[in-house]
């Protein structure tokens, strides 16, 4: 018969630490801590297996259970001195979830159980103390009435509230025996009122609807909600764990409370908590009376007339001590503890790694590898890597005042503060009379570019978090709340709707793009410090990893911040996005409605030396590292005027009519852009684009060569490849311009010519195009649009929908589809070697900078990553992580 149920207790226990899948992080570690000798109260665990055999079976436990747990019951009994349900001998027990991630109050516990109009009296006379046991009956009924019969517990604290305001009280500590009888006579006589049914008094009845609960529990909203957002699987099912309770509520010399070996906040080595005396667990989670600090140093620091436990309590204080000290030496971590003081013997219920802010995660991992605790890998595979979007940007300072006005999602972290303006072109002039912006759109577009650019953080009413203004938002750096569908913006009139607030152009607002906040007036800031322990930590990663991490980047500012993030080159310039300001886009308008094509070579001949420029800056700044620039991607109506003015310009500068103008804007109307005249389609259809870009890409790259006395390799990627003979054509015109600029410069330069695959046509004949490829770069946001048949930019709208339906667990768009859109790249990968083993690969979608898209990246053998400026440490780390788990670390 299978084991369901695995006991501890009494220096022993059937599990240990390793057992973690099986147990639970809770179970686990309560076997350990048995294991180790602690003072532990006795119970045993049903394991994970149960619970996914409780959903697979319709919510059904599973045969053979009930023995195991009375089984457990009674070897539980012996060490503890008592039966469970028997007033003579009295054992209660509490009844608590333990997934084998941590999910900190997102499932059901139940603590008292076993307590009944019987058996509490029984609790009076061995405890000497009525009104102990009265205030725990009181505590059951209301804790198991709201986990398991449904009767919501505000309805006990409205009686609660009512009976201390007739007595005269504001502490629950204040009741005596007698009055919380009173308080349980009227709890009763709700229960009864609201199910019909009085409330149950068989103990073992208790326990089974306890047992249920719990399990049931892993599927109520707010579990599923941090699973979704801590990517924790729903396979992954939660135990029981059912204990023997020791009390915290015994009076003056009992307690309860939660400590750290260090403080979670900053890192500081120094025991950190909370308690209550005269107290249960839940009391300090409830914030219903102010808790007390556990060491009269902190208790100094908050200026607390209230005695620490150091002070109180001595010798339990100094028990905790010891423990905390032991624990954090045998796990190598900093340890989150739970524990009860009752009569002033101390047991410990709990403990498992602690959560903890990045900024102290750093500090700790990198002061355990200096103690000697863990290895600088080890430190290394500490951290969270996304966890450092926390430092990479500017963040609200936490004890500031926040007027929340509105909320979307967090689409792009960091904080920003400015005016509200409605249009990209505000957006701009506002920055050149040094004004801080944030631009407010119903939803970005590709023109919106340079007012984003010029914006300190883009906030959007539509839009999902792989929209376009959020993928841009990132790329940039920029804070982005997008899909903010509670505001409303009238372009009309110039005004945001804001939960009955009419804000105007010019008012200032705040938002979060790491909570998705939208706050009324201007917040405190905290900056960034990437030094210090940041640095350390990021040192011992670059040591670790494999892979080359680089940066996208187009502009000189995002070059510069990608440098000072440690990128190692540029994997993605995006060429298009250097041609909406100012007198570019006229420039590139005229290409996109000339004529002819000596009319497009003229407007091409304006943009050179603008690209050449744009290219010279990239190349000095990156001082001889790789630098991948994509030729011309998206389609050209994003370019076209759309308003009359617009279109009014335009015409002036190429001495036409508006109207005529007009019409050629919508001859280049596409039903479906994404997969129309885009990519090396445009380099085909009209290869003087190409030219230019090669032109103005090799002369900056021999300029650069002279200037620093050391050659620039570029690497020309032509995009959207699906045939061998597009990327022929293409490479042919690029290397003939290569030629002449060589011929001109008088001298040579190296240069490569590789394709991005992006298309599952181009991954299926990856051997083929790499006879003419010197490097593939994996863009992963067109592949996984084109492998799905889904527009990234309309996924959200019910991608949502299908991970709340179990039909995929992430989506596609923010970390990589391993086993369809991934079997593509190692596919692509094993056929590029194949033709061409010294081939470069490497990736430039939105992935590259999400650690599980990286760690595959390393299972495939990619030279390199790319992503936004901002996200380049976080990727530097992800990769090491990788690299170490790859080789067993």
């Amino acid at each position: 018969m299978t084991k369901w149920v695995y006991g501890f207790g009494g220096g022993s226990a059937d599990g240990s630490a390793s057992d973690r899948e099986l147990l639970g992080g809770k179970g686990a570690n309560l076997a350990e801590m048995c294991n180790l000798g602690l003072p532990v109260p006795p119970g045993f665990t049903i394991t994970t297996e149960v619970c996914t055999a409780y959903y697979a079976n319709g919510r059904t436990l599973p045969d053979g259970l009930n023995g195991q747990v009375d089984a457990a019951l009674a070897a539980m009994g012996e060490i503890a001195g008592g039966r469970f349900g028997d007033p003579q001998k009295l054992m209660l027990v509490s009844v608590r979830s333990g997934s084998r991630a941590s999910m900190p109050g997102m499932m059901d516990t139940v603590l008292n159980l076993g307590l009944n109009d019987e058996t509490v009296a029984a609790l009076a006379a061995a405890s000497g103390d009525e009104r102990f046991a009265y205030d725990s009956y009181r505590r059951f009924i209301q804790m198991y009435s709201d986990v398991v019969l449904g009767v919501d517990h505000e309805n006990f604290e409205e009686i609660l509230e009512d009976a201390k305001a007739e007595y005269g009280f504001e502490q629950d500590t204040d009741l005596s025996a007698a009055q919380w009888q009173d308080v349980i006579g009227r709890y009763n006589a709700k229960i009864e009122q609201e199910l019909g049914a009085p409330f149950p008094q068989d103990a073992r009845e208790q326990l089974w609807g306890a047992i249920n609960a719990v399990f049931a529990s892993w599927m109520n909203p707010r579990a599923i909600t941090y699973r979704r957002l801590h990517d924790i699987p729903e396979s992954w099912g939660t135990a029981v764990n059912v204990q023997a309770m020791v009390f915290g509520n015994m009076g003056d010399s009992s307690a309860t409370g939660v400590a750290f070996t260090r403080n979670p906040s900053t890192g500081e080595n120094a025991l950190y908590g909370e308690f209550l005396v005269n107290a249960q667990g839940e009391d300090v989670v409830a914030g219903i009376r102010t808790p007390q600090n556990i060491t009269e140093e902190a208790r100094v620091a908050a200026g607390s007339d209230k005695p620490s436990l150091q002070k109180l309590m001595p010798d339990a204080f100094k028990t905790l001590t010891e423990i905390a000290g032991r624990l954090e030496a045998h796990y190598r971590d900093m340890q989150d503890l739970e524990f009860t003081i009752e009569r002033g013997k101390l047991w410990m219920l709990q403990t498992r790694s602690g959560k903890r802010t990045a900024k102290s995660a750093l500090r700790i991992a990198a002061e355990m590898s200096g103690e000697g605790l863990i290895t600088n890998r080890e430190a290394v595979l500490r951290i969270e890597p996304a966890s450092l979007d926390q430092l990479l940007h500017p963040t609200i300072d936490p004890n500031a005042r926040r007027d929340i006005i509105g909320s979307g999602l967090p689409a792009s972290p960091g904080a920003a503060t400015g005016e509200i303006v409605f249009t990209s072109d505000e957006a701009e002039e506002a920055k050149a009379q040094n004004r801080d912006v944030i631009l407010v759109r119903v939803e970005t577009s590709p023109e919106d570019i340079h007012g984003m650019h010029a914006a300190q953080g883009i906030l959007t009413t539509r839009g999902g978090m792989t929209s376009h203004a959020a993928v841009v938002a990132r790329g940039m750096g920029k804070p982005c709340v997008s899909g903010a569908g509670g505001l409303r913006v009238d372009y009309r009139t110039g005004t945001l709707l804001a939960m009955g607030v009419t804000l105007r152009k010019g008012d200032i607002i705040t938002i979060d793009g790491g909570t998705g906040q939208v706050l009324k007036g201007a917040v405190p800031m905290l900056q960034p410090e990437l030094s210090g322990d940041f640095a350390s930590i990021m040192g011992w990663a670059d040591e670790a990893r494999r892979m080359k991490v680089r940066a996208n980047a187009e502009t000189p500012a995002d070059a510069r911040m990608a440098r000072s993030f440690g990128a190692e080159g540029i994997g993605l310039c995006r060429t298009e996005h250097m041609f909406f300001d100012g007198e570019r886009i006229v420039a590139m308008r005229e290409m996109i409605l000339a004529d002819t094509e000596a009319g497009r070579r003229s407007a091409l001949a304006k943009l050179l030396p603008m690209q050449r420029s744009d290219f010279l800056e990239l190349f000095e700044i990156m001082a001889g590292l790789p630098v991948t620039i994509r030729l011309l991607d998206p389609p050209l109506h994003e370019f076209l005027p759309h308003s009359d003015e617009e279109i009014a310009e335009v015409a002036a500068a190429m001495d036409v009519s508006a109207e005529k103008l007009r019409q050629r804007t919508e001859t280049l109307h596409e039903f479906n852009p994404m997969l129309g005249h885009r990519g090396c389609r445009l380099a085909v259809s009209y290869p003087e684009i190409a030219e230019m870009q090669a032109r103005a890409i090799f002369e900056a790259a021999a300029e650069a060569g002279k200037r620093t006395g050391s050659p620039v390799v570029p690497e020309v990627m032509v995009p959207l490849v699906g045939l061998k003979e597009e990327l022929d054509y293409v490479k042919k015109r690029i290397d003939d311009v290569a030629e002449t600029v060589m011929k001109e410069a008088g001298s040579r330069f190296d240069y490569l010519v590789g394709t991005m695959i992006e298309l599952p046509r181009a991954a299926l004949r990856a051997g083929l195009i790499a006879e003419a490829a010197e490097f593939f770069s994996f863009g992963t946001n067109d592949l996984t649009q084109t492998t799905y048949g889904i527009s990234r930019d309309d996924a959200s709208s019910f991608l949502e929908t299908y991970r709340q339906k179990g039909l995929i667990e992430k989506d596609p768009f923010v970390s990589i589809d391993v086993d369809g859109v991934g079997e593509l790249v190692r596919m692509a990968a094993e056929k590029g070697r194949g033709t061409r083993p010294d081939i470069k690969l490497g990736i430039c979608g939105e992935h590259g900078g999400d650690p599980a898209s990286v760690e595959f990246c390393e299972s495939v053998g990619l030279d390199y990553v790319s992503c936004s400026p901002f996200r380049v440490p976080i990727a530097r780390l992800a990769a090491a992580q990788a690299a170490a788990r790859a080789e067993g670390i």
